[in-house]
């Protein structure tokens, strides 16, 4: 355990004792949100990066080791495991150096080198190697005959065959392999045979004579070559730009031995040049692949997991009711109306956009539902028919213009054909379901995203293209980490809502749900407890990011977990008031001295003052310090774009290389990162956030592609 606590801090450069820490509560089952909101004593105070960091080391950690305990025994079981490499696996800090060390004993296809050891030339490849042969077609003279070489030369091809194979099995070749192509190699692309007018037409037309050094590639580069090479338009290879002669006679030089004679060295470093060519370097370039692609999977994971937690924190809409709409044109646009908390009262079909352009019975219908329902905001979804609907809401008149919002439809159809929309919704079409997803998205983003997979919603970079389990490990964990950061209303969430709190699960979230439905609404916390199978374990990791507004304790409704309900009361009673006359109540929690109660032994430090910061706002929403203005496009349509026009746009969604703008037509408009500032900008999230409100410039139109080029710098 010590050796895995001393690696990890070692990698993530954090103090052994918080790490430590860390991986016992995580090894006793508990969740990263809680281990940063409710053990900050126990780790030191680390924050949630902190630990999400050290619980993805700690897995990478066991996994390596445990590849070298397996390692270990294959080598031991082979009866060649010896003290020095023994020694060299512990030290082994990366599963290529590890894997580098299996290589010799690995068992192996039937090889030109193994066929060789089956004509009894391995003696032969032996001798030439200990460089003592003065005459090497003599020495071979001797492994000519029935069952083995044809002749003197066939035999020392078979021995130089198993010299080659040696010579891809030694680390320091592999190494000088390894670093000369991670130094100076390049990835040159060309146009695959006969998808020249093809690739003229795809977004990979700049592929087409493309070339970058390995040291330079971009990962959103790499991640489209490969598409574009998955796809057949172009052809991938790796070039060490005329400095391949020199990479072989750097090999020769670090493999012939130095006492070896002329005719011995010759032989080798032929072998050499063959395993370079054959074997080394086509083994080096797929492990540089999969190191750039790990690298690539890992940004555009890390952005897409950015992007999502900025769009499930968007600040909600809060207490108002919505006419929501999901438009279209031939169909019509499907209008629902939606009490503050989402519930569906009403819906209907309107056609204010062509072909009908029904204004009259359009306006009708929208009037009598929000004087009916008293509805005070509108959510309009941003696909087909969008721009129209939008223009009718506003000219009607019936709503003002600061409640008109679009909000984005992407993965509205996903959820309104799921398991989840058809029990919300049993005796409702697909087309109002949508509509309803469209009007929560605006009334409470977070409760209404969590059921739809986050790959659905429209904020990813190449996000087929990563892997996949990683990036659903990635995207879960932000969305638990989102819904834990907000807390939920354990009586009004939902069952797919209530799966991502801390220590619950879809199993769970399914009793508690159950239980709700069966014995009304929860009064306290403890009352969780009466859940099936909802055990201490559970009720210890999931209580604190639990709510109950208007429940028998007030402490209920705040993030304050039960088990520091104690430390209240004591402050509580040295201040002489109940525990309820210290929520919300600035003069007295103003007096607190968070210190001087710590020293007393009432309660760690870090707990105190975040008991005191949630009695201050109880049951505060983080998400409420966003803003919900609204978009109002500058212009119609793409004909309606000119270059240096500087326009209103809205941020919807950021890539590595740039951010795409709504403009208020279908055609996003992109900002590359190289005109978001005339300073330096290392990364698009660094300037820019989603939702973000932007004025920006046309530089750019490409009318045959629809492409419409940005730029900030005014």
């Amino acid at each position: 355990m010590e050796k895995i606590i001393n690696s990890v801090a070692a990698r993530t450069g954090l103090r052994p004792e918080g790490v430590k820490a860390v991986i016992e509560l995580l090894d006793e089952g508990a969740t990263v949100p809680f281990i940063s909101r409710y053990r900050k004593e126990r780790t030191g105070s680390l924050d949630e990066v902190e630990i999400r960091n050290i619980e993805s080391t700690l897995k990478t950690v066991r996994e390596l080791l445990a590849r070298k305990e397996f390692v270990s025994d294959a080598i031991k079981t082979a009866g060649k495991l010896t003290p020095e490499l023994t020694k060299k696996l512990d030290e082994a800090e990366t599963m290529t150096e590890v894997e580098d060390l299996y290589a010799p004993f690995k068992p192996k296809k039937r090889t030109r080198a193994t066929i060789a050891k089956e004509k009894g030339l391995e003696p032969l490849a032996k001798l030439i190697m200990s460089g003592k042969s003065t005459d090497c077609y003599a020495s071979a003279a001797r492994f000519v005959g029935k069952d083995k070489a044809k002749d003197e030369k066939d035999a020392i091809a078979g021995a130089s065959d198993i010299i080659a194979e040696l010579a891809s099995e030694s680390v320091r070749l592999r190494n000088i392999t390894r670093n000369t192509y991670q130094r100076s190699a390049s990835i040159v692309c060309t146009v695959a045979k006969g998808k020249e007018e093809e690739l003229k037409d795809s977004p990979y037309v700049s592929y087409s004579d493309f070339s970058q050094t390995v040291r330079r590639m971009s990962s959103h580069q790499y991640l489209a070559l490969r598409r574009a090479e998955r796809e057949g338009l172009i052809k991938v290879k790796y070039s060490l730009n005329d400095i391949g002669d020199d990479l072989e006679n750097a090999l020769a030089r670090a493999f012939v031995p130095r006492q070896a004679t002329r005719a011995c060295a010759e032989v080798i470093e032929d072998a050499v040049t063959d395993a370079s060519k054959r074997l080394l370097r086509p083994s080096v370039e797929n492990e540089i692949s999969a190191q750039m692609k790990e690298e690539a999977d890992r940004v555009a994971i890390d952005i897409f997991s950015g992007n999502l937690r900025q769009l499930l924190l968007a600040a909600p809409l809060k207490g108002l009711k919505v006419l929501a709409i999901d438009p279209g044109y031939r169909t019509g646009c499907k209008v629902v109306a939606l009490d503050a908390q989402g519930n569906l009262l009403d819906d209907s079909v309107i056609y204010p956009v062509p072909p009908k352009n029904d204004f009259a019975g359009a306006q009708r219908i929208v009037e009598n539902m929000a004087q009916k329902y008293k509805l005070e905001a509108v959510a309009i979804g941003n696909g087909t028919a969008s721009h129209e609907t939008e223009r009718f809401i506003k000219g009607s008149g019936i709503f003002k213009p600061e409640r008109i919002f679009v909000v984005s439809e992407n993965g509205a159809s996903v959820y309104s054909a799921s398991d989840i929309a058809r029990k919300e919704f049993p005796d409702k079409d697909v087309t109002v379901r949508g509509a309803v997803s469209i009007g929560r998205r605006l009334i409470d983003p977070l409760a209404e995203l969590v059921k739809i997979d986050p790959k659905s919603i429209g904020v990813g970079q190449y996000q087929h293209d990563v892997d996949q389990g990683k990036l659903k490990d990635a995207l879960d964990y932000t969305v638990m980490s989102c819904v834990n950061a907000v807390g939920v209303d354990v009586n009004t969430a939902s069952e797919k809502l209530l799966s991502y709190i801390s220590g619950i699960g879809p199993s769970l979230a399914a009793n508690i749900v159950a239980y709700r439905a069966k014995n009304g609404d929860f009064t306290t916390r403890q009352e969780l407890k009466k859940v099936p199978r909802l055990g201490d374990k559970a009720f210890e990791q999931s209580a604190g990011f639990l709510r109950v507004p208007g429940g028998k304790q007030p402490l209920d409704n705040t993030g304050i977990h039960p088990e520091s309900y104690r430390i209240v009361n004591a402050i509580a009673k040295s201040l002489k008031v109940k525990p309820s006359d210290l929520v919300a109540n600035e003069a007295l929690l103003g007096s607190i001295d968070a210190e001087k109660f710590a020293a007393d032994g009432v309660g760690g430090l870090d707990t105190i003052k975040d008991i005191i910061t949630e009695l201050r706002k109880p049951g505060r929403d983080p998400r409420v310090d966003g803003d919900n203005d609204t978009f109002v496009p500058g212009i119609e349509s793409f004909d309606d774009l000119r270059e240096g026009m500087v326009l209103p746009g809205l941020v919807n969604n950021i890539t590595a290389f740039g951010a795409f703008v709504n403009l208020g037509i279908k055609e996003n408009g992109l900002i590359h990162i190289s005109q978001m500032s005339r300073k330096r900008v290392n990364a698009v999230s660094d300037v820019l956030k989603l939702g973000q409100h932007v004025e920006v410039k046309v530089i750019e139109i490409d009318a045959a592609r629809k492409r419409i080029g940005l730029s900030l710098l005014l």
